[in-house]
């Protein structure tokens, strides 16, 4: 196996030090939360966005002490104790993990140390650390970065006299068969009954097909 050496700097001090690993692989994950709403007559249920998780880098480092003859935990922990708490920030530090084109700001959120050889009195020369990052996005650059707020999916429809269900369905949705998650949204036993001044939630339908009412894949 070869390897290569990737940098972790510790962002508030600007100290850094190298770490072997191996070039040949590292993962980077990224998923989003979404809530269902089951919707009587749709063959799916509703989905709606409801936040992004964080992105995570995950890989294997690798320490050999073996040509010093000296306890490879010393160099081990210099990563490991990057998930103790700062006393200057009162939380573990803020770090950039960096190799060619991965650029990463990130915490340290798990580490898993297995030592793989040892000299005669018991002292462990070779490691291999299993690591997981959490991306770092402070909410400054979180605005920067996407340029948008927090949406608020949920508009009000104030009910005028003589209006239905399905012509505030075709008033928001641009279709009047899409009137359910209106009446789920607001309890309602009886669609049929509206009275003026009534105030109605109107959910985001972001996976609804306006013009047939199907639920999008």
């Amino acid at each position: 196996m070869t390897f290569a050496k990737i940098r972790i700097t510790v962002e508030h001090t600007g100290r850094h030090f190298d770490v072997m690993f191996n070039p040949e692989e590292y993962t980077l994950s990224k998923d989003n939360n979404f809530s269902s709403q089951n919707v009587p007559g749709l063959s799916s249920p509703l989905l709606q966005f409801v936040h992004g998780n964080l992105q995570t880098l995950d890989m294997e480092l690798y320490f050999d002490t073996f040509e010093e003859r000296r306890d490879v935990r010393d160099e081990s922990e210099k990563v490991r104790s990057l998930m103790d708490i700062d006393g200057d920030l009162h939380a573990p530090p803020i770090l950039q993990v960096s190799w060619a084109s991965l650029q990463f700001r990130c915490v340290l959120a798990r580490v898993s140390q297995k030592f793989t050889m040892f000299l005669d009195d018991g002292r462990p020369v070779r490691a291999r650390l299993t690591v997981t990052f959490n991306e770092f996005v402070d909410p400054e650059r979180q605005r920067s970065r996407e340029n948008n707020q927090t949406a608020d999916y949920t508009k009000i429809h104030t009910v005028i006299e003589g209006e239905t269900i399905t012509g505030i369905a075709f008033t928001h949705y641009e279709n009047p068969s899409i009137w359910r998650p209106i009446a789920i949204a607001n309890n309602l036993s009886d669609a049929r009954s509206l009275e003026a001044g009534q105030e109605l939630e109107i959910p985001s339908l972001p996976y609804i097909d306006r013009l047939t009412g199907e639920v999008l894949e």
